[in-house]
This record gives C-alpha cells, structure tokens and sequence, in this order.
C-alpha cells in the first residue's frame, strides 16, 4: 500500500487495469475529499453529496474498465467534470435548478480534515470556521463556487474555468469579486482573517 501511494495517477490507474484493486483505492482516497466537496457546494445535502460520489466513480470505474480514459488528461479535472455532470443531470430530472441556501445550509469545513491540536487553538479555529462559513454563504452562487474549488479544494483557475464552463478571466473575476466581498463582509463585521 505504501508503494502504490508513492505512484502518480497515471501508475495507478494502469496498476487497476492490470488488476490491482488497491490502485483505485488509492486513487479515490487521495482526491475523496476534493471531489466530494465539488458535488456537495452544488448539491447542498449531504446524503444526495454521498449519491452522487458514488454514481461519479461507478462511471469512472466503468470508463477506466473499457479503456476509454484518456491517460493525456489529469485525473482529477476528468472526476470533477464527471461529479460536475452528474449534478447537473440529477437538477435535471428533478426539473429544478440547485436552491441557494444560506446560513447553515452546508459545513465545507466538516468534510475536510484537519490535524490534531490543542484544545485552545481547537476553539478558536473552530470559531473561525463558523463565522468565515457564513461569509461565504452570502457570496453570490457563482462567486462561491471559485473560491471553494480554489482554496479549499486546490484547484487551478484553468480546471475551474474548463469545470464552471467559463473562461479563465471569468473564474479570475469571480475570485477577485468573492475575495474582495469577503473583505468588506469582514470589515462590515469587525472580523479578523488572513487572505493570501
């Protein structure tokens, strides 16, 4: 297990077609958090998140199986495309659009993990998260969006921009109005955060 960690995704995936389970294994844990987190800001629930995941891998299983992935492009963007299309297929058939949902409608920060530490800086960053998740929540869908796929799942502006089906000055703007909203919210409120 080890070993195949070290491997980049074009060896894993050809460790899985040449038989090897745990090559995908490895896979999906390595991005689970990056493309769950995709479907859920887009989907907002997380039992539909948790449906929709494994709908995304049984087809990107099925694609690796009857050799129709293309090894030229990156694995994640090709998963995050997948999860992407298949929100919108669901919306689809539910003839309805996502709902914004503000407040407490979703926690990003519950899906990512962090590392251990003490009980003080625990509290504190915990208040962080909360106060900084309803910042976010106010920005528009699409300002929202950018600025979770890029800071919190560590995307590129061009995997965002091929995702959100924009160009990349878009997903640039978008992420300059959401930093710049997040600022005056943060003003506005009295707050203190750090942007990069």
């Amino acid at each position: 297990m080890k070993l195949l960690k070290s491997k980049t995704d074009q060896e894993l995936i050809r460790a899985y077609v040449n038989g090897d389970e745990m090559g995908l294994k490895v896979l999906i844990d390595r991005y689970k958090t990056k493309i769950y987190t995709s479907i859920f800001v887009r989907v907002k629930d997380e039992f539909l998140a948790e449906d929709i995941f494994q709908e995304t891998f049984i087809k990107v299983i099925n694609t690796i199986k009857t050799g129709r992935y293309n090894e030229e492009g990156k694995f994640l963007p090709w998963v995050i495309r997948i999860a992407h299309n298949m929100v919108i297929d669901h919306f689809r058939k539910e003839k309805r659009g996502p709902t914004v949902v503000n407040g407490d409608g979703y926690d990003i920060f519950e899906v990512l993990n962090f590392v251990d530490e003490n009980a003080e800086s625990k509290l504190m960053r915990d208040q962080v998260d909360v106060d900084l998740k309803k910042l976010i929540q106010l920005l528009p869908d699409d300002q929202k969006e950018v600025l979770i796929m890029r800071h919190f799942c560590d995307m590129s502006f061009k995997d965002i921009a091929e995702i959100t089906e924009v160009s990349i000055n878009t997903a640039l703007g978008r992420m300059r109005y959401a930093l710049s909203n997040l600022r005056k919210m943060i003003e506005d409120h009295n707050m203190t955060f750090q942007f990069n």
